[in-house]
C-alpha cells in the first residue's frame, strides 16, 4: 500500500482526499459506514494489477475529507455531486462504480443521475432499492415501536456521535465485530444488538467488546481506521442518515425507476442486511434489467471485501471484464 497515491481535489464546494492506483478504465470505489478508503485496501491493489485505475475517496464527512457543518450538506445530491465532481477533476469522462453500504445508495443515485458517466455498478451488501411509497421517517417509526432502531436513534443531533467518538477504538471495534461473520459464528462471545436495542440504553452500551480482532483485521488496520475517524469524527457519516426523509421528498421522480447499467450485486451470506433488504433482493431481477448476478459468498458477514477480499476482488474482475463489450 505504499505504492498507492494519496490526493487531493476540489469538487462540489468541499476538499476531498482520496487514494489512487493503477493505470487503466477508472473504477471507483465508495465506502460505507463507518469506513473510509480503508475498506478497499484489497480490491485496489487487485484491480489495479487487473488493469484498472483504481481510486477510493474518502467520502463527505469521513476521514481526510472536509465535513461540512450543515446536517442539509449530507443530502443525496451533495454526495453525488462529490463523486461526479471527482471523476471529472481526474480528467476521465466515464468510471464504474462500486458501492458498500452507504456507498451503495450513492451508487446506485449515481447510476440513475449519470448513466452517460457510471457505465458499470457494484453494489456489495445493500442493494438497489427503488423508491418506497411510505417516506423513511415513517418505516423508522414502525420499526423502532419497542426497541431504538440504530437509524432512528441516529436521527437526534448530536447524540449517537458523543457516544462513538468518547472512545474511537472501542466505537469502531465493536462496529466491525458486530457486522461481521465472527459475531455469528461465535456461539462463546455474548450477543448484543445495535441495529435493534432496548431504550433504556446507549448505541454504544450495546456495542459487543470482542476478545481479539476479528481474523481479518489487523492491529494495523484498526489503527488506520482509529486515525480517520480521529481526524474527522462520526458527525458527518451520521448525517447522511439524517437526510433520508429529506431525499426522499426530494426525488418523486424516482418512482418505479429502475438501474439499467450492467450491476453486479456481492454480499456475504451472514450479513444481516440480508434480512432487512430481502424484498428488495429480490426486487432486482425486475428493477434491474440488465444483472449480471447476485452473489451471497460464504461465511461473510457484512465487511464482505474486508472478510473475504480474494472472491471479492475475482467477481469484480470478472464482472468488469465480462460487461466490456455489453454497451
Amino acid at each position: 500500500m505504499t505504492s498507492f497515491k494519496h490526493a487531493y481535489v476540489h469538487t462540489n464546494g468541499i476538499r476531498m482526499h482520496y487514494v489512487e492506483h493503477g493505470e487503466g478504465p477508472l473504477v471507483l470505489l465508495l465506502h460505507g459506514w463507518p469506513e473510509t478508503w480503508y475498506t478497499w485496501r484489497h480490491q485496489i491493489t487487485a484491480l489495479a494489477e487487473a488493469g484498472y485505475r483504481v481510486v477510493a475517496p474518502d467520502q463527505r464527512g469521513y476521514g481526510y475529507t472536509e465535513t461540512p457543518l450543515e446536517i442539509s450538506d449530507y443530502g443525496i445530491f451533495d454526495l453525488v455531486g462529490d463523486v461526479v465532481g471527482l471523476v471529472n477533476a481526474l480528467g476521465e469522462e466515464q468510471a464504474a462504480i462500486v458501492g458498500h453500504d452507504m456507498g451503495s445508495i450513492v451508487t446506485s443515485a449515481a447510476a440513475l443521475l449519470r448513466p452517460d458517466m457510471f457505465k458499470r455498478v457494484g453494489l456489495l451488501s445493500v442493494p438497489f432499492m427503488q423508491r418506497k411509497s411510505i417516506r423513511p421517517a415513517v418505516r423508522y417509526e414502525m420499526a423502532s415501536q419497542k426497541a431504538h432502531f440504530y437509524q432512528t436513534y441516529f436521527q437526534t443531533p448530536g447524540r449517537a456521535e458523543a457516544e462513538l467518538d468518547a472512545d474511537v477504538r472501542r466505537s469502531l471495534l465493536g462496529i466491525l465485530y458486530d457486522g461481521a461473520a465472527e459475531s455469528r459464528i461465535n456461539t462463546a462471545q455474548p450477543k448484543t444488538n445495535m441495529v435493534f436495542f432496548d431504550k433504556n440504553t446507549r448505541l454504544v452500551d450495546n456495542l459487543t467488546t470482542a476478545d481479539e480482532l476479528p481474523g481479518w483485521l489487523s492491529e494495523a488496520d484498526l489503527d488506520t481506521f482509529i486515525d480517520h475517524f480521529q481526524h474527522s469524527g462520526f458527525r458527518g457519516g451520521i448525517n447522511w442518515y439524517r437526510n433520508m426523509d429529506r431525499n426522499w421528498a426530494q426525488t418523486p421522480f424516482w418512482d418505479g425507476a429502475r438501474i439499467t447499467q450492467p450491476l453486479i450485486y456481492i454480499a456475504g451470506a451472514l450479513d444481516g442486511v440480508l434480512k432487512i433488504t430481502a424484498e428488495d433482493i429480490e426486487a432486482m431481477d425486475s428493477t434491474v434489467p440488465r444483472l449480471q448476478g447476485k452473489h451471497l459468498i460464504d461465511n461473510a458477514g457484512h465487511w464482505v471485501q474486508q472478510e473475504r477480499p480474494q472472491e471479492v476482488s475475482r467477481l469484480l474482475i470478472d464482472f468488469l471484464g465480462q460487461t466490456a463489450t455489453l454497451d
